[in-house]
């Protein structure tokens, strides 16, 4: 997916690290630590508990005496919160709809999703493809001790996080962490590099103007939500594909096509070689919903289904 990068803790700052998962599709998300003296903010957890465990270990190994006192959920998919249960007894921050959101998608829902997939035909090969490597069973969804809308300034030791409300558009609450004293920025699922994004909540316009926000602080280094380490370049490129994305989907919404149908018509000409091309059928979804189509006829995981098999012959 996108510029080859590896796995592991990266410091992308002085004081702030990284921890990336290549190849940064379905699940393989990113997470961050601030530190200052002994106390350290996480930004998000990881899919499962397993691979949250084994990030906490990297990352007390390379920062020995640091305590975790505050945990950041970026939004409500459970790749960046469904670890949260490793660490129940800390703050636990995210915007009040975030909050929300993660009540309603219990990590049972994946995990028999996974079991059923077996009996679901070309939709459960699916289902087993993107989400098989995972182990939802015995996670205890741990939801945020705190919520806050708008925006909320947090400290490490000395160092200041904003967190910065941007959503909905991936999902219903997003946020970014901004260190900056840095320059740095945790921008979650406002920002997928080398894939395509999803747009789960939308309205679009509000995505492209997160990222406008984005764009407009004073910041260097981004680390998005999935795929490699990034600056505004990357933050640009997104932008792009949602522009591109509305102004080609458009006349296909006119002409009365379903998204499916759409989607199988439509290239976005910078998007090619990105992953996840089957995400284009729920974006194209969120763009007729923009357009004021009142019912819009999308099956998300069979129709994503339905084009990713459709690409592979």
């Amino acid at each position: 997916m996108g510029v080859p990068y590896d796995r592991g803790l990266a410091e992308v700052a002085d004081g702030v690290l990284a921890w990336l998962q290549p190849d940064g599709g379905w699940g393989w998300s990113n997470a961050g630590l601030v530190v200052d003296g002994s106390d350290a903010l996480l930004v998000d957890t990881l899919f499962d508990l397993k691979l949250t465990a084994e990030m906490l270990a990297a990352m007390r190994a390379a920062t020995p005496g640091v305590e975790i006192g505050t945990v950041v959920n970026t939004h409500a998919n459970g790749d960046h919160c469904y670890g949260n249960q490793l660490l129940g007894d800390r703050r636990i921050v995210a915007t009040r709809r975030a909050a929300a959101e993660m009540a309603r998608v219990a990590p049972s829902r994946l995990a028999g999703m996974v079991a059923s997939a077996p009996t679901m035909g070309a939709v459960g090969e699916y289902v087993q493809r993107i989400f098989g490597a995972f182990a939802f069973d015995g996670i205890e969804l741990t939801v945020p001790t705190e919520t806050f809308d708008g925006a909320l300034t947090v400290t490490v030791g000395d160092t200041r996080v904003d967190l910065i409300e941007l959503g909905p558009a991936h999902t219903e609450g997003d946020l970014v962490a901004v260190v900056p004293s840095r320059r740095t920025l945790f921008a979650g699922d406002l920002l997928f590099i080398g894939g395509h994004p999803i747009v789960w909540t939308g309205p679009v316009a509000n995505w492209i103007a997160a990222l406008d926000r984005i764009l407009a602080m004073d910041v260097e280094v981004i680390v998005p939500g999935h795929g490699p380490v990034t600056d505004k370049a990357g933050v640009t490129e997104l932008r792009s594909y949602f522009v591109e994305l509305v102004d080609a989907a458009r006349p296909l919404f006119a002409a009365g096509l379903s998204p499916l149908d759409a989607a199988r018509r439509l290239r976005i000409d910078r998007a090619a070689g990105w992953g996840e091309a089957e995400r284009l059928v729920v974006n194209v979804a969120a763009c007729f919903r923009d357009f004021g189509a009142a019912d819009v006829a999308v099956d998300g995981f069979a129709d994503m289904a339905a084009l990713a098999s459709e690409a592979r012959r």
